[in-house]
């Protein structure tokens, strides 16, 4: 696990370092989506993660959010996202992250984040703990849905379906101290996991957006699942995570009962 931990953290960090030098100069903008971006940051730091993953691990499978599976099915494979907040990176807003995970036979094992502009690096081994900048990480201890800080985000195709979470968004506003959106499903995880959010939702996310956060929420004390409170894996779209305390309520607001 040493050697894995340590190429996913150099990875992360590569990633991270472009992001800082390119920080304010995006590249050419381009769209997979009308409400989704793709720069020539992104690419780039894909690159360099799948150039330091594959002079170690050269036989694992890579699943990144710019290149897609390059699966040739290894019980091995490395799901990445290289800049989870494009949108902040390219309008100048400091949210964004990148994000290296490795799981073994479809569970991560391994993790790491770094959050470039914050100067925070944040790792995880499954049932080592997680940490950030060395120091352990732990959950929040906010018992009471009306006092829980929580954070969200929004399917791109918002505005094109009717099962676009805006209801679920207005019951948690109602429910809770507050509701942010910061942009960015990595740093939210991330928050999470270092206590400053108390629980997190979303719709349609991908692999890439919470394979390695995830493993840093329950390292940290926290619990992850499906909003029905179903076993979640990456794979899974939907994700409802807390730092434990609170999931029942949230499934409650989640479902609208009571």
């Amino acid at each position: 696990m040493n050697e894995l931990l340590d190429t996913a953290r150099r990875a992360a960090r590569r990633a991270g370092d472009l992001q800082r030098e390119r920080f304010g100069d995006p590249g050419v903008i381009r769209t997979k989506h009308p409400m989704e971006l793709v720069t020539e940051v992104d690419v780039a730091c894909e690159d360099a993660i799948r150039e330091i993953i594959g002079a170690t691990y050269p036989d694992h499978d890579f699943l990144g959010e710019e290149s897609g599976d390059s699966g040739g099915g290894s019980p091995h494979r490395w799901i990445v996202d290289p800049l989870d907040g494009t949108t902040n990176f390219a309008r100048g807003l400091p949210i964004f992250a990148s994000s290296v995970a490795y799981a073994h036979q479809g569970e991560v094992q391994v993790a790491a984040c770094v959050i470039p502009l914050w100067s925070e690096e944040l790792w995880a081994v499954r049932g080592g703990g997680a940490f950030c900048n060395g120091r352990p990480l732990r959950v929040s201890d906010t018992g009471s849905l009306d006092r829980a800080f929580v954070a969200t985000g929004f399917p791109y195709d918002v505005k094109e379906r009717a099962d676009n979470g805006l209801d679920q968004f207005e019951r948690m506003v109602m429910s809770t101290l507050a509701v942010r959106r910061p942009g960015a499903a990595v740093v939210d995880l991330c928050c999470l996991a270092a206590g400053r959010f108390d629980g997190f939702w979303e719709l349609r996310l991908k692999p890439w957006d919470t394979a390695a956060a995830g493993l840093l929420v329950t390292e940290a004390g926290g619990r992850i699942t499906t909003y029905d409170g179903s076993p979640w894996d990456p794979s899974s779209p939907n994700i409802l995570a807390s730092n434990g305390h609170l999931h029942q309520a949230m499934m409650d607001v989640l479902a609208d009962r009571g």
